[in-house]
């Protein structure tokens, strides 16, 4: 079995542990949490610790905190020529301390912690300073998820940008369109099969020919209409720019 240890118990963190869990090759060997009781209900005491000096070497060591926290966190692991990896989707794989070898363990998915997930389609990002932690990076991966890149620090970059913007933003859409809708007396569930069909179909068309709307065909007169309906000055503003830049075909404007 490939003993992990897991530094960390957030959101990722706990998925973390759900999932190889159910690995048939990976042995949780401990897991640091400064509460405890946070993470009883997914892995036994024994093997949780609150405090770093008490962490053993492992087959890899998986640090999964709060980008500011990720240097701090590696320069404290007691030990030397360890595998260790973040799982931070912007942090260089530089930030951590190189007294152990380094990697980088991302995978690009947005977590809640009661949110039940299917890791296996979840892409993680690998990265590692040498051949044989790379593969066993890949090793790692491949139990949990059928999606497994190499991704270097700079692709992980651009991906978590872009992750924002169809992920983030588009939540954040969501919540605008509620909130017209609740301004209105209109359900929201109304929404909720159109949402699902624009999602699906990104699983056929690229996104450019997926596009519908008035701002693709260019119809000023609704597109005028809608600006005009809005009061709120902030969706207004982000109407304008979204139809102009679809108008624009990811142009520069």
């Amino acid at each position: 079995m490939i003993q992990i240890t897991i530094i960390g118990s957030g959101n990722v963190a706990q998925h973390l542990i759900k999932a190889f869990s159910a690995s048939k090759i990976v042995e949780i060997k401990q897991v640091f949490s400064r509460k405890r009781e946070g993470l009883l209900h997914l892995i036994d005491s024994e093997k949780i610790v609150n405090n770093l000096e008490d962490l053993e070497p492992a087959d890899l060591h998986i640090i999964s905190v709060s980008d500011n926290a990720i240097t701090e966190v590696s320069e404290q692991l007691p030990f030397n020529n360890q595998l260790v990896a973040h799982t931070s989707g912007t942090s260089s794989i530089a930030l951590l301390d190189p007294k152990n070898r380094r990697g980088v363990f991302y995978p690009l998915q947005t977590f809640s912690k009661n949110k039940t997930l299917d890791y296996t389609i979840i892409p993680f990002c690998l990265e590692a300073e040498n051949t044989a932690d790379f593969k066993l990076l890949e090793t790692i991966a491949k139990s949990v998820s059928t999606a497994v890149y190499p991704i270097s620090s700079e692709q992980r970059k651009a991906l978590h940008v872009a992750a924002v913007f169809v992920s983030n933003f588009t939540n954040h859409l969501y919540q605008m369109g509620q909130e017209i809708c609740e301004e209105n007396q209109v359900p929201f569930a109304v929404l909720r099969p159109l949402i699902q069909e624009t999602a699906d179909k990104i699983n056929t068309l690229d996104p450019i020919d997926a596009q519908t709307g008035p701002a693709v065909r260019h119809d000023s007169i609704t597109t005028d209409a809608h600006v005009a309906f809005l009061q709120d000055e902030n969706k207004k503003n982000i109407y304008k720019i979204l139809t102009q830049s679809i108008q624009h075909n990811g142009k520069k404007l």
